[in-house]
């Protein structure tokens, strides 16, 4: 859990919290008002047991900056609740089975050596564009070509990518984060931030395919980048934990990596200039696929396991001159299937953003915007469905101040809403659906369902 407070005048800033270099936690912070912010979020640690297990060096870290103009001194507080165990851990698991895993390796540098009797293999990489420059809008930007105070030269499309020796080995759709300073306007964000803001959620990838190849106990290389990033230009950040299960019936396990298919990766985006009067158009087309495959002879038998990934990249882009008035409607997707032996998960994510800032009289700036983050995941064992859930994470905001005065001559005034919604096997009573509703700083409603 981490309780936070600050007042005065500050940017938002990222940080994270690693035990034993391990990135357990990856954070933003609010902008301030003058008589201050306090907030709180809590995460479910569970899975890195095995890094708490014993004694480590721990990092929290939020970058600032404080002087004359940016006044804000973020006070952190970060707490640990252990719970006791229920029951003795099982004998003889299977990794398929809701258990943490039994080593966590954060990979500080790309070369790594594993475990040979390793069985089950995930990457989880914290990938997030930030720093203030135009990665941080990295979905806004533009060709080159476009008149528009950000670009890229491949536009908006980016993908999250993972490699072992060299070969992809997983793709994925960045979540498309609005910090606490987003769309030009923090009266947005006072009372409730954007989706995963606050809990910056990790792109998980199955590398199980590759377990045989990295278990012949030589040094290997996994490399995470960034597609649609411009050469040689910074912005993004990707730390990377390795999850681990092992064999505990076999010192080394073999096998052998089957399939590697890939679609050539699609990108497309096109500048139409504006006409006197009208909006300049940016059209953005991505997508890719992946599906990889591989066999490993355990204690209990041989598995294979199969990893299939698309992700798709939709939107358009619409401002006048001078950026008066600037728009965004995008839709990403993000499907997966991954099958090990009798059991396969599907999960299918998408992830989108209509919003439009515009300048109007008396230099009123009003931002309008909606996201959203939704997942549907089943589980199916010899074709038979065995669990599934729904996530489905909304949020609406309309705020307008006045821009180029000093702040208490802004007249601000907003109202947000936001519904988080969780159904299926696994969540506690079947279902969690809680909304707030804010105006003008305040909370107006706070209704749970189910």
């Amino acid at each position: 859990r981490l309780d936070g407070k600050v007042k005065g005048r500050q940017y938002d800033r990222l940080g994270h919290l690693s035990v034993g270099g391990v990135e357990l936690f990856r954070t933003s912070t609010p902008q301030p008002s003058p008589d201050g912010i306090t907030w709180s979020v809590e995460k479910d640690v569970t899975q890195y047991r095995d890094t708490l297990s014993r004694p480590q060096p721990v990092e929290m870290l939020i970058g600032n900056v404080v002087n004359d103009t940016y006044t804000g001194v973020i006070d952190v507080e970060v707490t640990l609740t252990f719970y006791a165990a229920e029951g003795a851990a099982a004998a003889g698991r299977t990794p398929e089975r809701n258990v943490p895993p039994d080593r966590v390796l954060p990979l500080t540098t790309p070369v790594v050596s594993l475990p040979r009797n390793t069985e089950r293999l995930l990457a989880e990489v914290y990938a997030t564009g930030s720093g203030g420059g135009c990665e941080e809008y990295w979905y806004l930007t533009t060709p080159d070509q476009a008149p528009y105070s950000c670009k890229a030269a491949g536009g908006p499309h980016r993908e999250v990518r993972i490699s072992v020796d060299g070969r992809l080995a997983g793709i994925a759709a960045p979540f498309p984060t609005v910090w606490t300073g987003g769309w030009s306007n923090p009266f947005l964000w006072y009372v409730t931030p954007g989706p995963r803001a606050f809990d910056v959620q990790p792109v998980r990838y199955d590398l199980t395919p590759y377990a045989a190849l990295l278990n012949d106990g030589r040094p290997h290389r996994i490399e995470v980048s960034v597609a649609g990033v411009p050469a040689g230009q910074s912005g993004w950040s990707t730390p990377t934990n390795l999850l681990l299960w092992q064999d505990a019936g076999r010192e080394v396990v073999g096998g052998a990596v089957t399939r590697e298919e890939q679609s050539d990766p699609a990108n497309s985006s096109r500048w139409t200039p504006a006409a006197p009067g009208a909006e300049h158009r940016v059209d953005t087309q991505g997508g890719h696929r992946l599906t990889v495959a591989g066999y490993l002879d355990t204690s209990h038998g041989r598995v294979t396991t199969t990893v299939s990934r698309t992700v798709r990249h939709s939107s358009v882009h619409r401002w006048t001159e001078g950026e008066d008035r600037d728009a965004l409607a995008a839709t990403w997707t993000d499907e997966e299937s991954v099958t090990r032996g009798a059991v396969t998960t599907r999960t299918g994510r998408t992830y989108t953003m209509d919003g439009e800032t515009t300048l109007g009289a008396g230099d009123r700036l009003r931002t309008v915007i909606s996201l959203g983050d939704r997942a549907d995941t089943v589980v199916l064992r010899g074709g038979r469905e065995t669990g599934w859930s729904r996530l489905d994470d909304r949020y609406t905001g309309d705020a307008t101040y006045t821009a180029n005065v000093p702040r208490d001559q802004r007249h601000a005034i907003a109202t947000t809403s936001a519904r988080y919604r969780q159904y299926g096997t696994g969540v506690p009573g079947g279902c969690y659906d809680r909304t707030v509703a804010t105006a003008q700083g305040a909370v107006t409603q706070d209704r749970r369902r189910c």
